[in-house]
């Protein structure tokens, strides 16, 4: 993810004006709205699974060819159909560099809708419910993707490029994958904590030096469901009751609030801010630095192909761009790529991605969780 400090929406349309921040889209909440979205299409399911059924065979051929002209069929696919048309949360900034690469490369433009994941959730919903398939690429938070792909509204992808990325970014149906992820990382005072103090393990933590130390965001129950069930489930939430039985945990809400009260001094070590907060605050000049306390969590901004796509030999060469060339584009903007070719700081060790299906099926237990281990008892 980039270490921006400004995202603006140069030409996006005027309806997206105003939409929220980028890291907005990374909100815990977004499952939950999931969960009720997909409550509401099961009511219209008989509607979706008859949508264009000759539409979608043909994005679907075209999408799992595997011949060695796939790319130059792509390609004069491409030039006949022109243009396609892409859904995003990614900031307007960084989509204007991809899009004009790709259109410089192939001479195919790419048209833009912004939104954050949730909005364009609810309108390629709406708009399949409407039989309007207008959408031919989609990209943002996997917590938006997973109930798009259960409503059989993505494609499933045969993508040489697959290869190329790290194992963990290709869902396992291969209907979406992650384009970049979005790092959770620890960050901390350097004028009130000395590096080699820092936690190695989350069960460091119990230590006396951390009392009244310790600060979180309050909506990252999907961080804290992973962290705890790599430990175990039983051990992990035994472990945080005790950090905070022992030692307590602020609860702050907002990310960028909680890396500014790390900067200030009021939160001298912080478990959950997000890598380019902590990243912009120290290249900044502030006393900030971030380490991992392993695995590394990450939530995916992953891309889909729809399963009626208007254009889909257009669409999927942007499929293919997005996880290929287009990796050392995002890389040279500071974000955290998937390439497995692109060295980051992330790929020296352990990597957990957050489990989108797991938590679209598990939400609510884990806000609960949350809420009883961590957000409760801090009032």
């Amino acid at each position: 993810m980039p270490w921006f400090a400004d995202v603006t929406n140069h030409g996006v349309e005027p309806a997206m004006v105003g939409m929220r921040h980028l890291q907005c889209v990374l909100r815990g909440s977004l499952p939950a709205l999931a969960a009720l979205l997909l409550a509401e299409i099961v009511l219209e399911h008989s509607v979706l699974a008859q949508t264009a059924p000759a539409q979608s065979s043909g994005v679907a051929e075209i999408a799992t060819y595997q011949g060695a002209d796939r790319e130059q069929r792509l390609f004069e696919g491409a030039k006949r159909e022109k243009e396609l048309t892409f859904y995003a949360s990614i900031p307007a900034d960084d989509i204007a560099v991809l899009a004009s690469a790709f259109d410089k490369k192939y001479g195919v433009k790419v048209k833009v809708w912004r939104a954050d994941s949730e909005g364009f959730l609810q309108r390629i919903v709406s708009e399949a419910k409407a039989r309007r398939f207008e959408v031919d690429i989609m990209a943002g938070s996997s917590s938006a993707l997973e109930p798009l792909y259960r409503e059989n509204l993505l494609q499933e992808v045969k993508s040489p490029n697959f290869a190329d990325v790290i194992p963990e970014a290709v869902a396992p149906h291969r209907q979406w994958v992650a384009v970049f992820l979005n790092t959770i990382v620890q960050a901390y005072n350097t004028n009130q904590v000395a590096k080699d103090s820092l936690p190695k393990t989350y069960a460091d933590l119990l230590r006396p030096q951390w009392k009244g130390q310790l600060g979180i965001e309050a909506e990252d129950f999907d961080w804290f469901a992973q962290v705890v069930t790599d430990l175990g489930e039983a051990q992990g939430l035994r472990l945080f009751r005790s950090i905070v039985a022992a030692n307590g945990i602020s609860v702050r809400k907002g990310h960028s609030l909680l890396a500014n009260l790390v900067a200030a001094g009021e939160v001298p070590l912080a478990l959950t801010v997000y890598g380019f907060t902590a990243e912009q605050a120290k290249r900044k000049g502030a006393p900030l630095d971030w380490f991992v306390i392993p695995p590394a969590i990450a939530r995916p901004t992953a891309e889909g192909l729809a399963r009626n796509a208007p254009h889909p030999h257009a669409a999927m060469l942007f499929y293919d761009f997005l996880i290929g060339d287009g990796q050392q584009i995002l890389a040279s903007r500071q974000f955290v790529t998937v390439s497995r070719m692109i060295e980051t700081p992330f790929n020296k060790g352990p990597l957990k991605l957050i489990d989108s299906a797991a938590m679209l099926d598990q939400a609510r237990k884990w806000q609960e969780l949350y809420q009883r281990t961590i957000v409760g008892p801090s009032r």
